[in-house]
């Protein structure tokens, strides 16, 4: 006789007792629709999107924005195209992104969007920015000052250096 065989249960079936189960927020699902929304578009556009399109789409990410995070949005797309010419705008999550050859190097992301209490100038791993064995990737903004603005420009050039 075979000894019995244990069934396995499915994480499905598997109940949670008196602990919140944490997923994913609404925030979170609408980036991901939205992220699929813009892979599809790049699909419908192919290979030879125009970069007026996408350009295009994240002034349009940018005019939805509540102040100040449409300021901040707004300088930010002109120090960006003015510090790394090389860099073409898209959208990334439903956010302003910045890519080269197709990989996102930089984005904003609003604070409103996340309900966070300030907006997030971040690189992504395309970025040159590798400093020894720690460095920053990703700035809280409450507002832009001149100053900021040279820190950001200088930031953008070096991370496609």
């Amino acid at each position: 006789m075979r000894p019995k065989k244990e069934t396995q249960k499915s994480a499905r079936s598997a109940t949670v007792t008196g602990k919140a189960v944490k997923g994913f927020t609404d925030e979170d699902r609408v980036a991901m629709k939205e992220r699929a929304q813009e892979l599809k578009a790049e699909a419908r556009r192919g290979p030879r999107a125009k970069k007026a399109d996408e350009e295009g789409d994240v002034l349009a990410k940018i005019a939805e924005m509540t102040e100040p995070d449409r300021a901040m949005a707004e300088r930010l797309h002109a120090i960006i195209k003015a510090s790394a010419p090389a860099l073409s705008p898209r959208t990334w999550y439903g956010m302003p992104a910045y890519a080269k050859d197709g990989n996102v190097v930089c984005f904003f992301q609003s604070a409103r969007k996340f309900k966070t209490r300030y907006a997030t100038f971040g690189f992504s791993d395309k970025a040159n920015l590798d400093e020894g064995t720690v460095w920053p990737v990703a700035f809280g903004l409450k507002e832009l000052t001149a100053a900021d603005e040279v820190r950001i420009g200088a930031l953008v050039k070096k991370a496609v250096s």
